[in-house]
């Protein structure tokens, strides 16, 4: 009985810091628990200005200085390093919908990665926004994805690449036939996606800034590169994603005296 109380603790202490079950973890599969503890919005009382106010961990949302997403004006141009990814086809496990988008999380060792210079970065997790979250000068795109990478000490950078109407995409095709309708997630058995389906051909023309998350706690320190050439997905792709979220995106916000830079 002891012990039976123990593992009970012990896997209710699990869910709470967002890992799966133990009992989930022996199956081989991963429970859906939610990224937040305190459940928020893009607008209304649980809305964006009100952040900081719903949690403590979530201040820097309202009081950080280097905040994502920003208009993007007046870029200066730079030499800077090109951008290289290197991505790989493999199988995904689940499509999620946290109730704020439709996201895929990939494990470490998945050999997708993003080099720029010698700094090394590994595919974590991709996700949507409708409409665009950054803008250039005042204007955003139809969609956006936000593929995230992280390097071994800890650095992480965000590539957005926007989105308009144009031909299907076959990869966001696959995705959107495991689409969750509500919070949750969906197995995707044996769908097999390489992040480059994601990606224009042309990856190097970019701007380049220091924001945040742009969703709760908005942690800063992230390196971001907007891609300036867009993909396409076709209007019934993107019609799909609207009805489960007409809106979210979060909103502009100040520079603050940050320097946005460009690529020649």
């Amino acid at each position: 009985m002891k012990k039976h109380w123990i593992m009970t603790g012990l896997a209710v202490a699990m869910a709470a810091f967002g890992h799966a079950s133990l009992a989930a973890q022996e199956a081989g599969v991963e429970k859906y628990v939610s990224p937040w503890k305190t459940p928020w919005d893009y607008e209304g009382a649980r809305g964006a200005e009100h952040w900081s106010d719903l949690d403590p961990a979530y201040a820097p949302c309202n009081t950080g200085k280097e905040q994502s997403p920003i208009d993007i004006r007046n870029a200066e141009k730079a030499d800077l390093p090109k951008l290289r990814f290197e991505s790989k086809s493999g199988t995904i496990r689940y499509v999620i919908n946290n109730a704020h988008t439709i996201r895929v999380n990939y494990r470490a060792g998945n050999g997708n990665f993003l080099l720029v210079g010698d700094d090394r970065y590994e595919l974590t997790q991709f996700h949507f926004h409708h409409p665009s979250e950054e803008q250039i000068e005042g204007k955003a795109h139809e969609m956006e994805v936000h593929l995230m990478y992280r390097s071994s000490d800890g650095k992480v950078a965000g590539v957005t690449v926007f989105v308009n109407p144009g031909g299907a995409n076959s990869t966001v095709e696959k995705l959107w036939q495991h689409m969750p309708k509500a919070e949750g997630q969906q197995e995707a058995a044996g769908v097999e996606i390489s992040p480059a389906a994601l990606l224009p051909r042309d990856t190097n023309a970019h701007y380049l800034y220091a924001g945040s998350v742009t969703a709760p706690p908005c942690t800063e320190g992230v390196t971001w590169f907007v891609l300036k050439k867009p993909i396409a997905i076709s209007a019934k792709q993107i019609s799909a994603f609207a009805e489960l979220y007409p809106n979210d995106a979060r909103p502009i916000q100040p520079l603050n005296g940050r320097v946005v830079k460009q690529s020649r």
